[in-house]
């Protein structure tokens, strides 16, 4: 690798050849970046000691730099077989500055607060915490990293496909002469994720050697990278338009965006995409798109399958609470297993980033008097209550500005009740809904525009809310009974201490009174919810019951859900923590569908779809036929069913990752496939898939057209997933994507792909054709 002080020792020509190639490849990434001489950026370059903590007698000094891709970051490890190590800047969630995670505030003195930093990976990699000599380098830093993350995320797909291009490129330059043998293009291929036999890989070289030396450089390898990239598929779509003198005039562009987009847009429209993306000057004045400006186009924004209109918060805010899917976390302080795994506020911290409106808290009495959150009845770890309010409370609105609900599972004794009401008042401040908003008694729930900033708690209250507001919560009764809340008596079940479901806890005052718009309540059936229940008393349904109840009666779950607010969780069997598909639960309307965040799966990657839309504010407008009073919502038939036909066309994909990178070299090539999912109501439910294509995650072409016929176009959520082929064992994801159908833009589209943990996986994508009209 490349640490200055770590390399073998060379000739002092060979070592300023060296450099001098370092300094030159760094300025090309480092302006590709949008970087070019930023002082921070050069900090990074250079590098420094830092003191690496992982507990409060591990603290040991590393040497840190950012490599000339611009794009790695390297350091010194002492293990016996792993002396350096790297990571990518892709893998990095966020920077955070201070002693701001769970290990640093554990580990160091408050004195050092400005020396510190942490790297918050993405997925279930630990946080790197460090401490620089002092606090401008520590600012350094976090900004050089900041600017990195920031530039890197915000490059176009093609742009971001070019650097990882060139960069293997440049790792297959294995004597770094900035030539490229045979062997080397070959290698070369490999990492690229294509496999081609050597006939083919000897005929693009020769194809490139013009000058028959034998290996390419210069010019002949940008040749080679425009031969490799090249976009047959593109170059078809844009000869059918491009009618003026081999370019699209406004005109052309119109036709296109009119005829295969089904865009309304106007000539006006046309020459500001012109305007906007066209990368040839002479083009742009003549107001025409070249091939190049349309590539541009198509990867940018506003060619994305996405509608950019979504990003943003679009929907109505000013309606009631309970008109809304609002994004849930079950045991949301678990990173891992409900068994054994470690309970953390970095879990609620992950969650709430991802614009988590409802967090769960498991209570349990802790020691010295401090209640603590954890899975009772099992091996997982405790974190102190108060920890949870704190990161809570720095981290909720961060992401979304939409008001956050506490759920309490509430198992602690009085004391310790008394306690967690004073951390909630004390940490949470003005930002602690404790009454209702108004000065008379509510009939119905706030608005999320009306709650922005605010924090709701979600539990068992001893009176009606009426009562405070009449004064009569001036009791001197500081505690009572209640029965407890229906999850609590489940988890007591599945850690084999079965209880009767109508056992009692005893409640504190100080604690019950906080509890405004989320009373917990136990469900006796719809008939009992409709003439006893007020709007703020809320229920609690273990999936199972939910599922049952969605299937044996719908309408009357949906009219429960006009009203009032229903939570579902997942069963307390599933202790590898895995998920329950939600859709079911929205299309019935239920608005608190919580899973567990911390579980990679397709039905955590459903929500993530979900809740794309709205400025990832974590809530959703349900439809209006979820909303109305007068609903007898039903899927077969009624003013709701407005029947399309979805047209799909797999066409593409582009720079796919490897998935095995262990395997024998050969074999880790992937042989994509792309299957098609649509989940909604029951009757639009389907999922079709393209055949295989052998070695070549690259550019694979499929061309393969489908048909779904939907039935309700609101409730539906369209999902690719890209897998590689195995005869033997079960197929590797390769990367996913889901959006709300409603969300879809008609016409050519890039489709970016998610990992597996939902993460974007920079140069990757699929390219498809998309058209959803009314049904004939």
């Amino acid at each position: 690798m490349s640490c200055l002080h770590k390399r073998l020792k060379k000739t002092k020509s060979e070592e300023e050849a060296f450099l001098e190639k370092a300094r030159r490849i760094a300025h090309e990434n480092g302006k590709r970046l949008g970087l070019e001489g930023d002082a921070d950026l050069q900090f990074l370059l250079v590098g420094g000691e830092l003191i690496k903590i992982r507990s409060s007698s591990w603290k040991r000094n590393r040497f840190f730099k950012l490599q000339e891709d611009c794009k790695t970051l390297w350091y010194e490890s002492h293990k016996t077989f792993s002396k350096n190590q790297t990571f990518s800047i892709d893998d990095i969630e966020s920077v955070r500055k201070g002693r701001q995670s769970e290990g640093l505030n554990k580990h160091t003195d408050p004195s050092v607060e400005e020396m510190c930093f942490s790297i918050i990976f993405k997925g279930s990699k630990k946080n790197l915490d460090l401490m620089a000599a002092n606090g401008t380098e520590a600012k350094q830093w976090v900004s050089g990293l900041d600017k990195i993350i920031h530039n890197m995320r915000n490059l176009s797909r093609q742009q971001k496909s070019e650097h990882w291009i060139i960069n293997c490129m440049r790792k297959a330059d294995k004597n770094a002469d900035n030539k490229m043998t045979l062997k080397e293009l070959k290698h070369f291929l490999r990492q690229v994720n294509v496999e081609v036999d050597d006939t083919y890989a000897a005929e693009i070289f020769k194809k490139c050697d013009t000058s028959n030396s034998g290996s390419l450089e210069g010019e002949e390898i940008k040749h080679f990278y425009d031969l490799l990239t090249h976009r047959e598929e593109v170059d078809v779509i844009y000869g059918n338009y491009a009618q003026t003198e081999g370019q699209m005039s406004s005109k052309d562009l119109l036709n296109f965006l009119l005829t295969e987009q089904r865009e309304k847009v106007s000539v006006e429209d046309a020459l500001k995409l012109i305007e906007k993306y066209e990368v040839d000057g002479t083009a742009k004045q003549n107001e025409r798109m070249s091939k190049d400006g349309f590539l541009m186009y198509l990867h940018r924004e506003a060619g994305s399958i996405f509608n950019p209109a979504h990003k943003q918060v679009y929907q109505d805010m000013r309606q009631p609470l309970n008109h809304y899917y609002i994004s849930s976390s079950h045991n949301t302080y678990l990173m891992e297993d409900q068994l054994k795994g470690p309970s953390s506020t970095e879990a609620y911290i992950k969650a709430l980033m991802k614009s988590c409106r409802c967090v769960e808290l498991d209570c349990w009495d802790g020691a010295n008097g401090e209640p603590v959150i954890y899975h009772g009845y099992t091996l997982t770890s405790k974190v102190l209550f108060r920890d949870v309010i704190k990161a809570i409370n720095d981290y909720a609105f961060k992401t979304s500005d939409y008001p956050v609900i506490l759920s309490l599972e509430n198992h602690c004794s009085v004391d310790q009740q008394k306690l967690m009401a004073h951390h909630l008042i004390s940490i949470l401040g003005e930002a602690l809904l404790t009454k209702p908003v108004g000065n008379t008694m509510p009939s119905d729930f706030p608005s999320p525009e009306g709650l922005k900033g605010k924090f709701l708690i979600k539990g068992k209250r001893l009176n009606k809310l009426d009562a405070a507001l009449n004064n009569n919560n001036n009791s001197t009764i500081e505690e009572d009974t209640v029965s407890e809340e229906d999850e609590a008596a489940d988890c007591k079940e599945n850690g084999r201490k079965s209880k009767s479901k109508k056992s009692k806890i005893k409640l504190a005052k100080a604690l019950s009174d906080i509890v405004v718009y989320c009373k917990s309540v136990h469900f006796s059936g719809f008939e009992h919810a409709k003439d006893c229940q007020v709007f703020y008393e809320m229920s609690s349904f273990k999936e199972s019951k939910a599922f049952n109840l969605a299937v044996n009666s719908g309408t009357a779950y949906i009219h429960h859900n006009i009203d009032k607010l229903s939570r579902i969780y997942p069963a307390g069997s599933r202790t590898d923590s895995s998920n329950y598909n939600p859709v079911p639960m929205w299309n019935v309307g239920c608005q608190i569908v919580a899973l567990n965040f911390q579980t990679p799966s397709k039905e955590m990657h459903i929500n993530q779809g979900r809740f794309l839309q709205n400025g990832l504010s974590g809530y959703v407008l349900k439809p209006e036929f979820q909303r109305s009073l007068s609903s007898r919502f039903n899927p077969n038939t009624g003013p709701w069913l407005k029947r399309k036909t979805f047209h799909v066309m797999v066409i593409s994909a582009q720079q796919l990752p490897k998935v095995n990178k262990d395997k024998d070299k050969h074999k880790s090539i992937v042989d994509p496939l792309v299957r098609v999912e649509i989940y909604g109501v029951s009757a639009d439910n389907a999922s079709k898939e393209t055949h295989y294509i052998d070695n070549n995650g690259f550019n694979p072409m499929w061309n393969e057209k489908f048909q779904f016929n939907i039935h309700v176009a609101e409730l539906a959520l369209l999902r690719f997933v890209v897998e590689d082929y195995d005869t033997t064992s079960q197929n590797d994801l390769i990367g996913q994507y889901c959006l709300p159908l409603s969300s879809v833009q008609n016409g050519y589209r890039h489709v970016p792909l998610l990992t597996k943990r939902g993460d974007v996986i920079c140069s990757a994508g699929l390219f498809v054709h998309l058209m959803l009209v009314d049904a004939q």
